[in-house]
């Protein structure tokens, strides 16, 4: 059908410099971005749904995502998404709740522009405004490579316009009534080719080329029953797919290109009969569509795959498509949000067509096709197809084991009780020696080809549990080798390239068949413990590698080197092992997964056995079901010539392609949402100000990564409190409590699944406000009325320390005054009088008699003196350090007394002696020996008693019946002596209770009493 209107050719002047510039946007985007691998069918991508069944709010119609990385969901409200948590997002102005919203769009300046019924709405940091659009519903909106917005509207009058472009605040509308060309009464769909014209659909096709209207129109078109186009996908310059409402001849998915419009029919999918809502171009030109109730297509490589509630979508209403900026696929239905991502690992099973039970084998030929083996059926998997083959009368294969293809491409096929050729696109079944079929061996576990072109097979007897050894050439056996008696467990083939071939066992024995001779030359590793063998592979240098459950066996002519867990393996039981196009080692884990090692590490520990490897691990979340089949067939595994490999899982077929980068390179964007405080909320604006003693304090952040969620790593620190970066895991809050008045910042990075970080990270600065003992004049009040403290505190110590010793100086003092009044009272005035003997005898020298008398006297005056300066060096030399002999030494001084006197003296002691400080012991032996000694010499007495008791306080007691002391001399003391006085001072200083009585001619009784609690070192009771 030809349009009925020529396209108008205009030029766009300026325009070309945008195109550049938006050329190479594209391809730093292209370069820097991951994609879906468009070669796939839908089913063999990842896919995350979110229903309404589970909590999921009802009606999502469209998806788009802002520039800060956020996923928006607009239904029966607005939601917003990080990965992990949905969040109901309302506007808080300008923004009329009971419109629904019909378009959303994230545009490069970080704004949400929402189409609603009552007009245009763009919200930004967190406000909504309302756009100059204000009135009809807005179907679509558009951000074109300059960043204008486009937008396309209903219900609108002739003036207003039905399309639309904004630019900063500048509004201009193209409507049907003016002059620009504009034939549409409303617009529907919007897009933008790649040379940047601007597509919208109404009742027909338009296109803006910058400066002019260019409309296109088919008979189906303006119709009275249908909307037009109700959807579009523009890619290269001057060609579009149009979604048109209804099905039927001229209706469907069409494609305009050339001036002309063309169904749209590729194997798989006829647009005739499809009632498309949705069409997307993604980032490698692929096409998808979504219908009204027959679920999700994708068409790429020439042909069409179907993805519909049956299949796991969560609806068949499809209501919109998008692909965000890591490549991942958002669709929405009426049920739910469908999410499908790449996958490292490539799954093939029934879904995909593999039908016929789970895999058995897996053979690549050299025509990169693949043939598998399945419990079932024989399946042949070609880049656009996947089919099972058939014997020649129509019969299927079945029970397929082992396959081969030698060098002339031939296939063997190990089949239940037989063994097949297929050559010249026929099967051949291969003869026993006496030309009977084979049917005595149940199954063929391996195949191999040796250097003379013999084809060997290894089999098993079920019944009677024979291991067959078969040699076949020109099509029948040639030799059918029992070595069950050698090799019980015999399992595995591969050819040696000097001659002869390999044979493992299930046990993990080596053996090595040549000239019709069988030799073990390896038992497996000694010391080990059992082992079971799983795959095995001899390569072209003719090191033979086992598959085991202790690992990766390698023997190399002699020697046996295992790789395992000691070497770095994350598990090791092994099930296959390849070796890709760069010389790395894949390995089969059925517990880790698939294990990638570098070529360079694999020479390494091939040269070093104990080195450590280097592993990448591809787990479930990669698309890895890793497994091993029971009947441990050959091969496993296997290389196809495009360098893919493939393995046999636990219930599909598996690729990986080591050529491809699955790598996210994309670091995530990281977002503070907000802090809560004691129960308060606060948003993410900085700065933010905390009461003082705020206490439970938690942080909640994110990243926006959509690929692996699971798999993304955060890091915070909060600088002012924390000293090296925390890990929390997935967890996307901080926690802390009792934070001190101050300033912080909290700051937080994220990776994404490959662990590209994003070391900007996001900010959050906040401050803890100070109580009033918490604040700084406080504190500094505080410490000025310390400081005074400690100064009083100092002078107080000072005036205790001058005090102390000016009472030892006073003490001192006091000492030397009573030494100076002993000396005074007796020793001097017995020196003195003893001069005055020795000047009487010299004043008569001539008198002999009266000479000798004299020196009799002398002699008696010296001997007095001797004895008072002893009694004054005893008293001296006294010592403070003996504790208990107070008594002793009383009774030392009385018998001193007993010298020089015919008195009668007595000492009693009452009371349980008592361990004494030797200070005040000292101060009461001193009083109580001065009291004793004056008794002696001045009070004429015939007796003299002394008590001493030891009760709860201690008690000296000294009595005489002398001549007594005259009661004003004990009131004042006798001029020019201080015994009384020395007496009294030594009591004071001890706290002890002196008194004298006495009167003439009745005798002195001196009295000390001294508290228990100073003289005791343990206090009586």
């Amino acid at each position: 059908m030809k349009p009925r209107n020529s396209p108008r050719v205009c030029s766009w002047p300026r325009r070309r410099t945008a195109l550049a510039i938006y050329g190479f946007l594209l391809l730093f985007l292209a370069g820097t971005a991951s994609a879906l691998d468009p070669h796939r069918l839908i089913s063999q991508y990842a896919h995350t749904v979110w229903r309404t069944q589970d909590g999921f709010p009802r009606g999502p119609h469209m998806i788009t995502q802002t520039s800060d990385g956020y996923i928006w969901i607009a239904g029966s409200g607005l939601l917003r998404f990080d990965g992990a948590t949905m969040t109901p997002m309302l506007p808080q102005k300008s923004f009329p709740t009971e419109s629904g919203i019909n378009w959303l769009l994230g545009s490069r300046d970080g704004s949400l522009w929402m189409g609603t019924y009552r007009g245009l709405y763009r919200l930004k940091d967190g406000e909504a405004f309302s756009s100059p659009i204000k009135t009809g519903g807005v179907e679509s909106i558009l951000e074109d490579h300059d960043g204008a917005i486009w937008v396309t509207r209903t219900r609108v009058g002739g003036v207003e316009g039905s399309l639309c472009r904004i630019v900063g605040s500048d509004l201009t509308c193209y409507a049907k009534d003016k002059s620009d060309g504009n034939p549409a009464a409303f617009g529907t769909s919007l897009a933008e080719d790649s040379s940047g014209d601007i597509w919208f659909g109404c009742q027909m096709l338009c296109r803006w080329n910058g400066s002019s209207m260019s409309h296109y129109l088919q008979e189906q078109m303006d119709h009275p029953s249908g909307d037009g186009v109700v959807g579009l996908a523009a890619g290269v310059a001057g060609s579009v797919f149009v979604a048109m409402d209804g099905v039927g001849p001229g209706l469907g998915v069409r494609r305009y290109s050339n001036g002309s419009f063309t169904s749209y029919v590729v194997p798989g999918f006829d647009g005739a009969t499809v009632r498309a809502v949705s069409l997307l171009l993604d980032r490698d030109q692929t096409l998808w569509v979504g219908t009204e109730s027959q679920g999700l297509y994708h068409v790429h490589d020439g042909h069409a795959d179907h993805y519909g509630a049956a299949q796991g979508l969560t609806g068949d209403e499809v209501r919109s498509i998008y692909q965000d900026r890591e490549g991942n696929l958002w669709v929405t239905t009426d049920k739910g949000v469908d999410l499908f991502r790449d996958l490292p690992i490539v799954s093939f099973s029934s879904t995909e067509g593999l039908n016929g039970g789970d895999p058995s084998a897996v053979l690549a030929r050299k025509d990169n096709s693949l043939w598998v083996g399945l419990r079932g059926a024989l399946a042949l998997i070609r880049p656009d197809s996947i089919s099972l083959t058939t014997m020649a009368d129509g019969r299927p294969i079945q029970d397929v084991y082992a396959l081969f293809e030698d060098h002339s491409g031939q296939v063997w096929l190990g089949i239940n009780r037989t063994v097949m050729v297929h050559q010249l696109g026929e099967f051949s079944e291969i003869k026993g020696q006496n030309g009977h079929r084979l049917d005595n061996i149940a199954k063929i576990f391996s195949f191999t080809e040796d250097i003379d072109r013999n084809i060997w097979a290894i089999g098993y007897d079920d019944p009677k549990h024979i291991i067959h050894l078969l040699r076949i050439r020109d099509f029948r056996v040639q030799e059918d080798i029992h070595i069950s008696t050698l090799l019980p467990r015999a399992h595995f083939l591969g050819a040696d390239p000097a001659g002869g071939i390999w044979i493992g066992t299930v046990d993990g024995k080596l053996a090595h068949y040549q000239n019709g001779a069988a030799m073990i030359v390896s038992n497996g590793r000694s010391g080990g413990g059992t082992v079971d063998m799983y795959g095995f592979a001899v390569d072209s240098a003719g090191v033979v590698w086992g598959a085991t459950t202790e690992g990766l066996y390698r023997w190399n002519h002699g020697r046996l080197s295992v790789m395992d867990s000691h070497n770095g393996l994350p598990c090791s039981g092994i099930t296959a092992a390849l070796i890709d196009d760069s010389g790395s080692l894949w390995l089969d884990s059925a517990k880790c997964g698939y294990l990638r090692i570098p070529a360079a590490d694999l020479a390494n520990w091939a040269a070093h056995p104990e080195a450590q490897v280097t592993v990448t691990s591809l787990g479930a979340l990669d698309g890895a079901d890793p497994g091993w089949n029971g009947d441990r067939v050959q091969p496993s595994a296997a290389k196809s010539p495009d360098g893919r490999l493939w393995f046999v899982g636990l219930s599909s077929l598996q690729m990986i392609d080591p050529g491809r980068s699955y790598k996210n390179r994309t670091p995530p964007p990281v977002h503070v949402e907000g802090l809560i405080a004691d129960g308060r909320s606060y948003s993410a604006a900085s700065p933010i100000s905390l009461p003082p003693l705020t206490r439970d304090l938690h942080i909640d952040y994110t990243a926006l990564s959509f690929v692996l969620p699971q798999r993304m790593g955060f890091r915070y620190i909060l600088e002012g409190r924390d000293r090296d970066w925390q890990d929390p895991g997935l967890r996307r809050q901080a926690f802390y409590s009792d934070l001190r008045p101050g300033s912080y910042r909290f700051r937080v990075i994220a990776s994404n699944n490959d662990g590209v970080w994003n070391e900007t990270g996001a900010t959050l600065d906040f401050k803890v406000a100070a109580a009033w003992y918490q604040t700084i004049w406080f504190r500094t009040l505080c410490f000025v009325a310390g400081v005074l403290l400690l100064w009083a505190i100092y002078r107080l110590r000072l005036r205790r320390i001058a005090g102390a010793m000016k009472a030892r100086f006073d003490e001192r003092l006091a000492e030397r005054t009573r030494i100076a009044r002993d000396l005074h009272d007796t020793f001097l005035q017995t020196i003195q009088g003893s001069k005055f003997v020795a000047d009487d005898a010299l004043s008569g020298t001539t008198d002999l008699p009266r000479m000798r008398q004299a020196m009799e006297k002398l002699s008696a005056w010296l001997g007095r003196a001797t004895e008072e300066g002893r009694a004054a060096l005893n008293s001296l030399r006294t010592s403070a350090t003996e504790v208990n002999d107070l008594a002793d030494a009383l009774r030392r001084a009385l018998e001193e007394c007993r010298i020089h006197s015919s008195m009668e003296v007595s000492l009693q002691v009452l009371g349980q002696i008592q361990e004494m400080h030797p200070i005040v012991r000292d101060e009461v032996y001193r009083i109580g020996y001065e009291a004793i000694r004056n008794a002696c010499v001045h009070s004429q007495a015939a007796q003299l008693r002394v008590e001493l008791s030891y009760a709860q306080d201690l008690n000296l007691r000294i009595c005489d019946n002398g001549a007594g002391i005259d009661p004003d001399i004990v009131q004042r003391g006798k001029p020019g002596h201080f015994g009384l006085q020395s007496m009294r001072e030594r009591a004071d200083r001890i706290m002890g209770k002196f008194s004298v009585e006495s009167s003439a001619g009745s005798g002195t009784t001196v009295i000390l009493t001294v508290p228990g609690g100073m003289t005791y070192r343990t206090v009586n009771t």
